[in-house]
């Protein structure tokens, strides 16, 4: 059975995917970091980091740090839910092909 935040991420990879950007999942199990976003891209050379959530869930202190980490470094940093994900796709879309 696939979850809503599943679901959420396979729409952001499509989107990805389609636009030849470079993607990963973090691990981040006993030796990552904990709190980065769940992916993790590369799209006509801007650094972005994305938290996916569902049904109404928020990102934890930790994520809202590490999202705001990248920020400060000069990355783009966004958290996607199923109600903002056309929002994101336009975004990523001006940058893309």
């Amino acid at each position: 059975m696939t979850t809503p935040e599943k679901k959420v991420k396979d729409k952001v990879v499509k989107i990805l995917k389609e636009l030849g950007a470079y993607y990963f999942y973090p691990v981040t199990g006993g030796f990552g970091r904990s709190g980065v976003p769940d992916i993790v891209c590369c799209l006509a050379g801007n650094f972005i980091g994305i938290e996916c959530k569902a049904n109404g869930n928020k990102p934890t202190a930790l994520q809202h740090k590490n999202l705001g980490d990248i920020q400060e470094a000069g990355g783009y940093a966004f958290i996607v839910n199923e109600d903002n994900i056309d929002a994101l796709e336009r975004v990523l879309r001006m940058w893309g092909k």
